[in-house]
């Protein structure tokens, strides 16, 4: 339920979140350089193409966000890659929506990129490799966990009645961290036995 739809959040949690987002893409676009265009296009696209396949888990479902992995290797210009995505979600497939699309960009993003900021540079200086995965596994999971506890405070926020679901929607996030930390560790060990230069964002 990362993707919340039209007509659910209130006006103040809409702004809030619009006005986040726009300070992220203008961080994002400042990080941005050349060499990572190509980077942040793939794994738009990955994340574009995870999300449309959701699996059940309770009343609600969950679907591969790639959050950390993208805070991980392009740092605060993930904020671009999700935009773009879940832009083009909802244009061709409805899912969420154009009123809370700041607030669903927000909810996605933010928590990838500071535990990409946070736990990034140890993972790209580290020897050890065993410790590199288990930090990348960590970045995948609290970013996915990050993201639920953001979706349930913009429904608890927007009103009390959606307080029993937020609930719910914190306990559905729960398998797909496990899953996300598994996918992050693989693909942050196999970058850096092939291609280091990939797990580095942008200087600022």
């Amino acid at each position: 339920m990362a993707h919340i739809p039209d007509g659910i959040l209130s006006a103040p949690v809409l702004v809030g979140g619009a006005v986040l987002a726009a300070g992220g893409v203008a961080l994002g676009l400042r990080r941005l350089d050349d060499r990572m265009i190509p980077r942040a296009a793939i794994l738009s696209a990955a994340f574009f193409a995870g999300s449309l396949i959701a699996v059940p888990v309770g009343p609600a479902s969950v679907h591969l966000l790639l959050a950390g992995l993208m805070g991980i290797m392009l740092g605060p210009a993930a904020v671009l890659g999700v935009l773009v995505a879940l832009l083009l979600q909802a244009l061709l497939f409805g899912f969420g929506g154009l009123t809370t699309l700041g607030v669903n960009t927000v909810n996605i993003a933010l928590p990838g990129v500071v535990m990409g900021m946070a736990l990034g540079p140890a993972i790209r200086t580290t020897a050890r490799a065993p410790v590199r995965m288990a930090l990348a596994a960590a970045v995948g999971a609290l970013s996915v966990l990050g993201t639920g506890a953001l979706v349930a405070l913009s429904l608890r926020l927007s009103s009390a009645d959606y307080a029993p679901v937020a609930s719910v929607v914190i306990a559905t996030y729960l398998p797909l961290a496990l899953g996300e930390a598994v996918i992050t560790a693989a693909v942050v060990g196999f970058l850096a036995r092939v291609q280091p230069d990939a797990l580095a964002p942008a200087l600022p």
